[in-house]
Parts: structure tokens; C-alpha cells; sequence
């Protein structure tokens, strides 16, 4: 992003800009289409980083825009970067995700969005909820992908329909880490941009219930998500959070 400095927290490189600043930028990239992958990482992402080195490289790439998505991502930034003129705010999935779709509700935009994973389910609850909230923001077209790993004649398949749907844009909601490898890949086959946005889907599409406000100022979402769902989310920050301490403290400057 012109005039956002970027800085290291744990193993990765983050663009650090308000809010505002962030969302509009991210728009002109829907509005004039370039193949960039656009992530937004928190504590667990760091933890992972650290361990993987190609993630860690994918994610410090050229080719892609890494925001601090978890409140003491922000805290750590804080807390390490003196110089006054950075500014760290918390550039979050769902609410960039939010702020693009408001963007885009207008019949002179040239922003059309292509929706790239969650179930059937979550996939008509979401359209229903943007047609409704947003009904002039432009859904190029939708895709509920397998689980498992995608043939190669699959993945151009997928890559086609996004590319003959008209698309500006595409979100993807397939998890964290594979939504970035996708982010990444999709983004340099389809030369557009590509945000891996996780939960976003579920929670823009009232699947599943978003912390409160209060809890995700205080750096507790991740308490609030592992209390809805322990067996799947436990393991991930038990183990993560420590990790994330630990890259912060041992790549600190």
C-alpha cells in the first residue's frame, strides 16, 4: 500500500494503516483488477508462521498484503514499533469484508464479488444477507468447494468460472491456512484480487455468533470462539497463543 509503512511482528510483515485508509485501498484493487493476494493474520497465523517457512513465505511475499487481524497482533505492534507516524488499528476479515460490500452499493460501481467457500448453506445464507443489506452490490458468483484436496483439471475448472463470471473480486472462507495458499494461488491464475477472509462467511451469514464488541476490544475473541466451539478450536489456541508469544518476543528488534 503507497505511503503504509510495513512492519514485523513475530515472523511476519504487516501493513500497518488506519482502517479507512486500508478499505479504500483494497476497493481501488476491486475497482481496477490486479492479481494480489490480500490475508489477514492473527495470533494463530503468526504461530503457524513460525513453524512453516514456505507459509512464512508466501504470506512476506511480493505479491501479498498481510493486515494484523487479532487485537493483540495490534497490542504486540504497538508494543515494538516507537516511531509515532505508524499507525496500527486492527484491519479485520469480516468487517473489511463489510466495508467493500458498502463500498459496492451503488449501481456505479465497478465491483463485482465472487464468493469461494463455506457450505450450500452458508454460501444462500450469505447471498441472502448482502441482496438484502447491500442490494446493489454486484455477486459475480458463488462456489461451495470439497474438503478434500482439488484435481488439477478441478482447480482450472474453478479458475474459469471465476474468470468467465465477470468477477472484480474474490473472497475465500476456507480456513486458516489454507485459505491463503488458495488466496495466494488463485490470485496469480485469475489476476484479480483474492482476501482470505475465514470466518467472515459465518459470521456475515449468521451461521455462527461473533464475539461481542467488548470481547474482541480486549483481546478475548479467541476465549469467546473457543467457549462455541472447544472440540474444534481448543487444540488451536492452547497451542497457538503461547507460539504467538513466543515468535513475538524471539523476531523482536
Amino acid at each position: 500500500m503507497p505511503d503504509s509503512p510495513v512492519r514485523q511482528v513475530g515472523s511476519l510483515r504487516f501493513t500497518a494503516a488506519p482502517f479507512s485508509r486500508a478499505t479504500a485501498h483494497l476497493y481501488d484493487l476491486a475497482c481496477e483488477p490486479k492479481g494480489v493476494s490480500i490475508h489477514f493474520a492473527n495470533a494463530y497465523t503468526i504461530a503457524l508462521a513460525d513453524e512453516d517457512s514456505s507459509y512464512r513465505s508466501l504470506l512476506n511475499g511480493a505479491q501479498s498484503i498481510v493486515f494484523p487481524d487479532g487485537t493483540p497482533v495490534v497490542w504486540a505492534g504497538k508494543l515494538l514499533e516507537r516511531d509515532p507516524g505508524v499507525v496500527w488499528n486492527r484491519v479485520y476479515g469480516p468487517d473489511v469484508m463489510t466495508d467493500l460490500l458498502r463500498r459496492s452499493n451503488h449501481i456505479e460501481s465497478p465491483v463485482k464479488h465472487y464468493l469461494l467457500g463455506g457450505s450450500d448453506e452458508t454460501l444462500a445464507a450469505l447471498v441472502a444477507h448482502i441482496r438484502t443489506t447491500y442490494p446493489l452490490a454486484r455477486i459475480a458468483g458463488t462456489a461451495s468447494p470439497p474438503f478434500r484436496k482439488l484435481s488439477t483439471q478441478e482447480r482450472r475448472d474453478q479458475d474459469a468460472r471465476i474468470i468467465e463470471s465477470g468477477a472484480t473480486c474474490v473472497w475465500v472462507g476456507l480456513g486458516t491456512p489454507k485459505q491463503d495458499w488458495e488466496a495466494a494461488r488463485l490470485a496469480a491464475e485469475v489476476g484479480m484480487p483474492v482476501f482470505a477472509v475465514g470466518a467472515a462467511f459465518d459470521f456475515l451469514s449468521g451461521s455462527k455468533r461473533q464475539a461481542p464488541v467488548w470481547m474482541q476490544q480486549s483481546g478475548l475473541e479467541w476465549a469467546f470462539r473457543m467457549a462455541t466451539e472447544p472440540r474444534r478450536l481448543a487444540k488451536r489456541y492452547m497451542w497457538g497463543n503461547p507460539k504467538f508469544v513466543q515468535s513475538v518476543l524471539k523476531h523482536r528488534r
